[in-house]
């Protein structure tokens, strides 16, 4: 069965840069669309990038207004979201998520296969 493993998660000052990483191991996840979603403390879990199975089409949630780049390398079985110019709103537990389909996902409940998650902090 499948798994998923972010890493590259952190602490930053805002205005700075980090980089998720995705890993699967245990299946392949080219045959699939790929999400990312974050949840702050005490809100509800919300979408952030989602990429068709061979990167052509790509779409973002409003907030990240360009500062976010998805992106995947189906031969390395991972996915990554650059994140350039955080805020401190950007703070949350980012998750990686595999889709139940091909096309792009922007609703939960069309992941089937989900990461631990990883902390992003960013500090005014």
């Amino acid at each position: 069965q499948v798994q998923l493993a972010e890493s590259g998660g952190g602490s930053v000052q805002a205005g700075g840069s980090l980089r998720l990483s995705c890993a699967a191991s245990g299946g392949t996840l080219s045959r699939h669309a790929m999400g990312w979603f974050r949840q702050a403390p005490g809100k509800d879990r919300v979408f952030v990038a989602t990429i068709n199975r061979d990167g052509s089409n790509l779409y973002y949630g409003d907030f990240v207004k360009g500062r976010f780049t998805i992106s995947r390398d189906n031969l390395k079985n991972t996915v990554h979201l650059q994140m350039n110019n955080l805020k401190p709103e950007d703070t949350a537990v980012y998750f990686c998520a595999r889709a139940n389909r091909l096309s792009t996902a922007w609703e939960a409940s069309e992941y089937d296969v989900w990461g631990q998650g990883i902390q992003v902090t960013v500090s005014s």
